[in-house]
């Protein structure tokens, strides 16, 4: 159910007063809709009263605006706070959060909406292709495949050089944790 804004603002006033608002035709649980004048109330006390209004269209977040509020949450910050604060609903902030947490950054960006078309090989209209490369933006396209692939098999060198000190670590502890066990178990036969 949509409430005006008139209608939100008195529910807000009477809350204020210390009265519960009447109870809508059509809610079954009135608990649940107590629950929405509170967050009301936390929400025009947090943006102004402004936040209360609808504003017909949806807001386009940016992908860097979405990182700095996800931020927040993986700060320690509880998701019902910074939506709050952010005036955006708990559920929104929680997909940003897991996409964020799945995907990296890229999890923020918008992605097209829609399906796919049936036929991949139709034509679109206005469509054209870009045109060839010429000769040196071909060579440098094939020097930076080249470094893009050297780059990546060092990376998992790296990787791999990372795994092997850590199993080289924890072999080392538990030979010391061994070792520790020994000793105490010797110390303790008379």
């Amino acid at each position: 159910m949509r409430y005006s804004y008139e209608f939100k603002r008195k529910c807000v006033e009477l809350y204020r007063q210390g009265q519960w608002p009447e109870t809508p035709e059509g809610i079954k649980d009135p608990e649940n809709f107590h629950r929405m004048v509170r967050r009301w109330v936390r929400l025009e006390d947090s943006n102004g009263p402004e936040v209360l209004k609808h504003t017909g269209t949806k807001k386009e977040w940016t992908p860097e605006t979405k990182l700095e509020i996800v931020s927040q949450v993986l700060a320690g910050r509880s998701l019902q706070s910074v939506a709050l604060e952010a005036g955006i609903s708990l559920g929104m902030l929680y997909q940003w959060v897991r996409n964020y947490k799945v995907f990296g950054y890229n999890g923020l960006v918008a992605k097209q909406k829609g399906r796919k078309p049936r036929n991949s090989n139709m034509k679109k209209v206005g469509t054209r292709k870009p045109p060839k490369p010429n000769e040196s933006e071909y060579e440098e396209l094939v020097r930076l495949r080249a470094e893009n692939e050297y780059m990546r098999a060092e990376i998992e060198v790296i990787k791999k050089e990372i795994a092997l000190r850590e199993e080289k670590e924890a072999a080392r502890l538990k030979a010391k944790k061994q070792r520790s066990s020994k000793n105490s178990a010797k110390k303790d036969t008379p």
